[in-house]
């Protein structure tokens, strides 16, 4: 194997379990639909970059990123840094070594909330490429003094589960756009036939009230509806409703959209009601 042939497979080593850290970040918060972005390499820096939002608590992602990076042989000594996609200010940071402590992880168990987040990390010492290339490098009689290929063959079975996620989450975009009935909104499915919220699997039932009040709202997106529109367009001439029912639905649509920090219904005093959508 010739020297740029073995340093490219060993950088493609490294991304595929950059990638793994992704993915198991995604789902030690639950989310287990949502992509890991191209890794792209900054000098020793890589950037793991999500398609979705997500939080974390410190002494879980410390744990779960130390344990991909032993098991793949990424690296023994490394800087791990979480930043805002926006701002680029990091929210949490943490360096590891073969001195680290886990009673010195900072913030353990304070929760960072869900937000659009990138992983910033660079590798301090890295084994050798031949390591990662060919696996630990070490020999036994019992294998009759074959190499082993353990990193190769872990980051194959996560680089199949990373495809795999792909193409649910291909089909899944390409039912919501031949479906009109199925309505994107932020990370939810909205479902106006069956009237049901659809996120990360689950299904949240709606009464047929909530979900005209919720499609009238969407039509308008990022628009205030005025309160006596909305109830004349929702309950009409029924008579049924008196001057908090439109409170209360509010409430209970709040409640079953928490699930995205994104989509969010805004009270515009005095006026009505706004539904805001954050790209």
């Amino acid at each position: 194997m010739g020297a740029y042939t073995q340093n490219t497979a060993a950088e493609s080593q490294k991304k595929v379990s950059l990638r793994m850290i992704g993915h198991q970040v995604l789902l030690s918060s639950k989310d287990s639909t949502s992509r890991v972005l191209p890794i792209k390499k900054e000098g020793d820096l890589y950037r793991i970059e999500f398609e979705g939002a997500f939080g974390f608590v410190p002494e879980e992602l410390v744990a779960t990123i130390d344990r991909v990076a032993k098991e793949t042989h990424l690296a023994t000594r490394y800087i791990v840094e979480v930043a805002h996609c926006n701002t680029g200010e990091v929210v949490y940071s943490f360096k590891m070594d073969e001195m680290a402590q886990s009673d010195i992880i900072p913030c353990q168990s304070r929760i960072q909330e869900k937000a659009c987040y990138i992983l910033l990390f660079t590798i301090l010492d890295a084994p050798t490429e031949e390591a990662l290339v060919s696996g630990s490098g070490s020999t036994t009689k019992e294998s009759g003094g074959m190499t082993s290929y353990t990193p190769f063959v872990i980051g194959a079975f996560f680089l199949l589960i990373a495809l795999l996620s792909f193409l649910v989450w291909r089909r899944s975009k390409k039912i919501a756009h031949t479906d009109p009935n199925l309505i994107a909104l932020g990370e939810y499915q909205f479902d106006k036939r069956n009237t049901e919220l659809l996120i990360q699997e689950q299904r949240i039932e709606l009464t047929s009230k909530e979900a005209d009040l919720l499609l009238l709202l969407y039509n308008e997106a990022n628009t205030t509806v005025e309160r006596e529109r909305i109830l004349n367009r929702v309950w009409g001439d029924e008579g049924d409703y008196v001057g908090r029912t439109l409170d209360v639905f509010i409430s209970k649509l709040r409640k079953k959209l928490e699930f995205d920090s994104k989509v969010k219904i805004v009270n515009i005093r005095g006026v009505g009601y706004k539904l805001v959508v954050e790209l």
